[in-house]
């Protein structure tokens, strides 16, 4: 059956007309004999989560098909219609089978060093040498990225440490360009980031050690930033639990401290920057609404933290928003949803694929 929805658009607040062929695919022409299914409302494109890991399980270890099949619909009742996968070490693509569920961009699994990163995640390598094979191979699982961990603890001398050379990282990173791959790290500290930068990475995932040097070579070079900062604010307890490593402890905390500070410098510099929550493992899924307040409240206010999550986002992964010829995935809120984060976790509508998948309020 064919669809119309009309509503007030973001970020412009224009009124917006849009219809839903049969085909699933959005129409700027009217539609004859379409159903209405809202005069009013403010209609946005599907929320992105540009930083997620379907398929680990809250709490550690990898989740099951019932369990990963739970956390994308999750995601998709609050809105989230595009994912990231950051980094998964379960096959996730049963749910492409699933037209009721987010469409995912994966990035296959996680490439370290051993012992240096979360056991049972990634693709360790006993030799770095063997970096630039392995990102090649990731990028062929993947869907056009690549997920780094750039550093991580080193136990030996009690603080963060990148896990790669910068010629190595040269020499990977080309890899995974000439693959049609993106490539993106997980780094926490300082230390790692002017090798990756330099390199040509496409994007940085936290970037809590992120320096005004560093911030300029991300600007030069286009670099985009991730920050996870509902993650990043779970850092005192993971000092915390740290005590065998004080110095590795106080680093986290002052990482956290000054976790706006570094948002908001890299948002005025001018580095795009984009919403993600990194749910699975310590996050749990569903929680893009309270990303998008953090990224408000570190500077980058209630629309450009929404389109981080919305618009901006979908374009900078290869996505289209409400355009004409577009698949008609999109979310329909009563209230404003730059509210906060209660309205923008609760779409009154969600259509996914030009199928309603959720009804909420008046919808219902």
């Amino acid at each position: 059956m064919s669809l119309r929805i009309a509503g007030r658009g973001l970020p412009d607040e224009q009124p917006i007309e849009l219809w839903i062929g049969d085909d699933g695919m959005l129409s700027a022409d009217p539609i004859p004999a379409a159903r209405t299914l809202t005069e009013t409302g403010w209609v946005l494109p599907g929320l992105v989560d540009a930083h997620c890991h379907v398929g680990i399980r809250y709490g550690g270890g990898h989740e099951d098909e019932a369990g990963l099949l739970a956390q994308a619909e999750t995601e998709r009742d609050r809105g989230v219609l595009l994912l990231r996968d950051a980094g998964s070490p379960v096959d996730t693509r049963l749910v492409d089978a699933r037209p009721d569920l987010p469409r995912i961009i994966r990035a296959g699994r996680h490439i370290a060093r051993p012992k240096r990163y979360i056991r049972g995640l990634p693709v360790d390598l006993d030799d770095e040498a063997q970096l630039p094979a392995a990102v090649t191979e990731q990028a062929l699982r993947g869907d056009g990225w690549v997920k780094l961990v750039g550093d991580w603890i080193d136990r030996e001398v009690g603080d963060l440490r990148p896990l790669w050379s910068d010629a190595v990282l040269k020499e990977a990173i080309a890899a995974a360009h000439r693959a049609g791959a993106r490539v993106t790290a997980h780094v926490f500290g300082e230390d790692a980031l002017p090798g990756l930068i330099g390199a040509g990475i496409d994007c940085i995932e936290h970037g809590t050690g992120l320096t005004d040097e560093t911030i300029e070579m991300m600007v030069e070079h286009g670099t985009a930033l991730v920050p996870t900062l509902v993650n990043i604010a779970t850092f005192p307890e993971i000092a915390d639990s740290a005590s065998r490593f004080p110095v590795y402890a106080a680093h986290m905390r002052d990482l956290h401290a000054r976790r706006y500070e570094t948002v908001a410098a890299a948002h005025a510099a001018g580095v795009a920057i984009y919403a993600g929550t990194d749910a699975g493992g310590s996050i749990r899924h569903g929680r893009i609404a309270d990303e998008v307040a953090e990224l408000a409240a570190a500077g980058l206010g209630p629309t450009g933290a929404l389109g981080a999550a919305c618009w901006d986002a979908r374009t900078w992964l290869g996505h289209p928003g409400l355009d004409d010829g577009a698949p008609a995935d999109l979310v329909v809120y009563d209230r404003d949803p730059r509210i906060g984060p209660d309205v923008l976790a609760r779409p009154d509508l969600v259509v996914l694929r030009g199928q309603v998948v959720t009804r909420r309020g008046r919808f219902a």
